[in-house]
């Protein structure tokens, strides 16, 4: 079974990447602690090391694509 924010993710890039946008890699980064677990990630008081690296990758990927277009125009667009 899925967890929510794996099905929410897929569900929103699949409808995207349906209207022509591209989805870095690894472009979704949530954290699934202990299943049913009294904590949840808003209350805890760090961020665990391995999510605060793969969110800053997350971002460093999305702001690489999106500089893309920019330097470079999609084929058919005129300058």
């Amino acid at each position: 079974m899925r967890t929510a924010p794996h099905h929410v993710s897929a569900e929103l890039h699949q409808a995207l990447n349906d209207v022509g946008f591209t989805i870095p890699a690894n472009a979704v980064a949530y954290r699934v602690g202990e299943a049913m677990a009294s904590t949840n990630f808003v209350d805890l008081k760090e961020i665990p090391e391995v999510v605060a690296t793969a969110a800053d990758m997350l971002t460093r990927k999305q702001v690489h694509l999106a500089n893309l277009p920019k330097q470079n125009h999609y084929p058919g667009e005129r300058n």
